[in-house]
């Protein structure tokens, strides 16, 4: 062993930290954008450092700024090299330490005091604005991907978008197999059907374009498909009555690819209240079944699926299943203005049948008055005639 290391060794054994040793940071930092859409390639060279640290471990600290958290990142590594993830339209900053640990240090883990760092500045490519608007990614029930986009408004009629993927299983990018294309031929997404996507794998996606005016504006995206699922509808749903005032409620896991364990429910109750407005509430559970009070309201139930937090760290809701109602119990609804108005016509209608019967009675009584008036002349005549019979004979 050299005097050097000799000296080095003993410092560090009598003090508690190395205080004496310097440690250089690498040396050649570089970028490398091998056409993943993304996944960039960081490569530096060790340090030239005349120190003799033969007997000391050497590694790296990589730092780089994580475009999607906003936030640095950290890594320690043997290697000379690593890839890391990127939005290629913002600014790509890394930094890297040299680190040392072992005899020379005795044990403890020296950094360097620098470090060595490389800004990217992003391409001005595509006019500003152009790029897509609200872009999405579903996994519709694990069977296919489809991801779809707005058209800036920006854009002129006649550009066209075009969509690139690529992850871990290809050689190069990819575009598109096959596109979602609005009425007048402008894409709007495009549907994976025809080519499958790996699960817990990351996968890039770009979309760019050209218009008469130049390029589009692209847009980077990055994700794994296992976290934006959509479960299908559940069809099958069941009231069945317990008692007077509590129901059962369960449905069919639909048969798909995504297994039954990794679902969690919303159950939606909803019911007319009094003033004729919609009431709602919603329950989470894990289970397929669940007892609810029937109430005086009755009311419809509905029940929608997602993946829980420990099949996947997000997911879409899947569409509300058709309702099924329990209307045996269904108060009737309270309504002053409705009763007033049935009083109001009851009485109106009891009034005119009185005053019906009163005009009928008059008729009557008004009939008999002119027919005992006709009969009393007629009898005054009679009795006249016989008189006057009975004096002539």
């Amino acid at each position: 062993m050299a005097s050097g290391s000799l000296l080095t060794l003993l410092l560090c054994t009598l003090q508690p930290r190395c205080d004496g040793l310097t440690v250089d940071p690498p040396e050649n930092l570089r970028i490398l954008d091998p056409g993943y859409l993304g996944l960039l390639q960081i490569s530096w060279s060790p340090p030239t450092s005349p120190t003799d640290v033969t007997e000391c471990q050497r590694s790296y600290q990589l730092e780089y700024f994580d475009t999607n958290s906003d936030s640095w990142s950290a890594v320690r590594t043997n290697k000379n090299t690593y890839s890391a993830q990127f939005d290629l339209m913002r600014e790509v900053r890394v930094r890297v330490y040299t680190l040392l640990r072992g005899p020379c240090t005795n044990g403890t883990l020296v950094k360097s005091s620098n470090y060595t760092q490389l800004v990217q500045r992003p391409p001005s490519a595509g006019a500003v604005g152009t790029e897509p608007q609200n872009f999405v990614c579903v996994y519709y029930y694990k069977k296919y991907v489809e991801c779809t986009w707005e058209r800036s408004a920006k854009m002129s009629v006649s550009s066209q978008q075009r969509l690139w993927f690529w992850h871990r299983g290809l050689d190069i990018a990819a575009e598109c197999p096959r596109y979602i294309v609005m009425s007048g031929g402008a894409r709007r997404g495009c549907n994976f059907t025809k080519s499958s996507l790996p699960d817990f794998t990351d996968i890039n996606l770009c979309v760019n374009g050209s218009s008469p005016e130049g390029p589009l504006r692209p847009k980077f995206f990055s994700l794994q498909i296992q976290n934006h699922v959509k479960p299908e509808t559940s069809e099958a749903l069941h009231l069945q009555v317990v008692s007077d005032v509590q129901l059962k409620l369960h449905w069919d896991v639909p048969a798909s690819r995504v297994p039954a364990h990794c679902l969690e429910w919303e159950v939606e109750h909803s019911w007319e209240d009094d003033d004729g407005k919609v009431a709602s509430t919603q329950t989470l559970t894990a289970e397929t079944s669940v007892m609810v009070a029937s109430g005086r309201e009755g009311g419809c139930f509905s029940v929608r699926s997602r993946l829980h937090k420990y099949c996947a760290e997000r997911s879409f809701w899947s569409e509300w299943s058709r309702a099924s109602c329990h209307q045996e119990k269904t108060k009737v609804r309270s309504n002053p203005q409705r009763h007033l108005t049935v009083y109001v016509y009851v009485h109106a209608f009891a009034i005119l049948l009185l005053l019906l019967l009163l005009l009928l009675l008059f008729v009557v009584a008004v009939g008999k008055m002119r027919s005992r008036q006709e009969k009393e002349p007629r009898s005054l005549l009679t009795v006249v005639k016989a008189c006057r019979t009975h004096t002539q004979g």
